[in-house]
């Protein structure tokens, strides 16, 4: 008698993870496929002090975050993407958030109440107005881009868990390419932590 909820109680974890690993499927299918040169724009700045094109951020990752703080799922996300930025912006990652806000100064009470300090970028057009949805493929907010240093999409996505995942591995990535500068060149490398040296756990392509 007592297999019975525990079988259903697997049915439903099952459901539950099939549904959360879906939104992708659901809502990420028109995005930008990976390997393609990201549209180029100009970044403005919410106050015009930030002016400068995509395309002077080659060399680093840039994350692109389309959004609204008319988006109930948007504003949900906001302490997920302030902790990403807090961890991965000293790493020398790049966020970018791309708003399709109307009203400067609601966009920018929000911006300052929510102590948001990544670079905002904004038409202040209606969603399906602007340039740069149409450019980007923007059907869901909030969907995410990150572009890698030559400024191609390297993961287009709506899920915040998959960015996080992905920035893990690219720092991890650096830091094991660092370690490596710093070892004596021989096979294994006089690292101090042979534990960690580049040939145990380094990135491949």
């Amino acid at each position: 008698m007592k297999k019975f909820p525990i079988f259903m109680t697997l049915l439903l974890l099952i459901a539950i993870s099939v549904k959360a690993q879906d939104n992708d499927a659901r809502y990420a299918t028109e995005l930008i496929k990976p390997g393609t040169p990201a549209p180029e724009f100009i970044i403005s700045g919410i106050d015009n002090t930030a002016s400068k094109p995509l395309k002077e951020l080659r060399g680093k990752y840039v994350v692109l975050d389309f959004w609204a703080t008319w988006c109930p799922d948007c504003r949900k996300e906001i302490p997920v993407m302030k902790a990403m930025y807090d961890e991965y912006a000293s790493k020398g990652i790049e966020f970018i958030g791309i708003s399709f806000d109307k009203d400067s100064a609601v966009l920018n009470k929000y911006i300052k109440d929510n102590g948001i300090q990544w670079i905002q970028h904004c038409e202040y057009k209606p969603w399906k107005e602007t340039k740069i949805s149409a450019d980007y493929n923007i059907k869901w907010i909030p969907s995410i881009y990150l572009l890698d240093k030559e400024g191609k999409v390297m993961l287009a996505t709506v899920m915040t868990e998959k960015l996080k995942k992905k920035l893990e591995e690219i720092t991890s990535c650096n830091n094991c390419r660092n370690m490596a500068d710093r070892c004596d060149g021989n096979r294994h490398g006089n690292c101090a932590d042979n534990s960690k040296t580049p040939e145990s756990h380094c990135c491949r392509k």
